[in-house]
């Protein structure tokens, strides 16, 4: 009775206010879910092998089995591997720019959707003990008044029923914009970033999912992730909507 009445109310408002397409402007179908249309949906690039099994960047070619990209060989990185849903271009960094930073909420479920889906396809949740967001500084939460990870995060607890354990590490210092910073100065710019939260050591022995929004260097992502493996961590996976681009 309660969902007949709620499919009538949502049924009005939407002929009172027809729903269109956040890109295109096209009328949504009744059916479809969020504020991206079908059409702007099969845009989406997704991120499939061959690949690099650290970074997920994308590799054109015929590769037979895993391989690592020459960027992260020449690298100590603290997680073992990567895997990202999308690459970051077109309506996915539009809609991850749209809700982190002019809140615009109703494009989490998209994102929500593209991580979930990246989880299903290649992730081993049989070897996942708990996921964790990158945190964010408490001057920046405060500014955003909430942590975009974290949203993911929990999109993926619901789904795989993994926990979640989010106050495990801490962002410590408020770094500078990332965005303009090559990779070696994205590194330097983050060294001290993190440190290990009250509970972090409920982490010992543990095979760690770290989630964030873009990969673009992996510098916050490895950051991060040194941390967990100081805190005793096993293993340490990165899970992120979109697979950026590095300068």
């Amino acid at each position: 009775m309660v969902v007949a009445a709620k499919q009538i109310i949502s049924a009005a408002v939407d002929l009172l206010y027809p729903r269109n397409c956040h890109f295109c402007r096209q009328p949504l179908a009744e059916q479809e879910r969020g504020v991206i249309c079908a059409a702007c949906l099969a845009t989406v690039r997704w991120v499939e092998p061959p690949c690099c099994s650290r970074c997920a960047l994308p590799f054109v070619g015929a590769v037979n089995g895993a391989f690592e990209c020459g960027y992260c060989k020449d690298l100590d990185l603290h997680f073992s591997r990567g895997v990202a849903a999308c690459l970051a271009r077109g309506i996915v960094l539009a809609s991850i720019h749209e809700f982190k930073y002019n809140r615009q909420l109703y494009f989490g479920r998209h994102l929500a959707d593209w991580i979930v889906s990246a989880g299903r396809a290649h992730v081993d949740w049989s070897g996942v003990d708990a996921i964790v967001p990158v945190p964010l500084h408490p001057r920046k939460r405060r500014e955003r008044e909430f942590n975009q990870a974290e949203y993911l995060a929990s999109a993926l607890e619901k789904e795989f029923a993994k926990p979640v354990f989010a106050r495990h590490v801490r962002r410590v210092r408020d770094t500078l914009t990332q965005t303009h910073l090559d990779a070696q100065e994205r590194r330097e710019n983050l060294s001290g970033a993190f440190a290990e939260g009250r509970r972090a050591r409920e982490l010992k022995g543990k095979r760690v999912l770290l989630v964030d929004d873009v990969f673009t260097t992996g510098a916050t992502l490895d950051a991060c992730a040194r941390v967990l493996r100081v805190a005793g961590a096993a293993d340490v996976w990165v899970l992120t909507v979109a697979r950026g681009a590095y300068v």
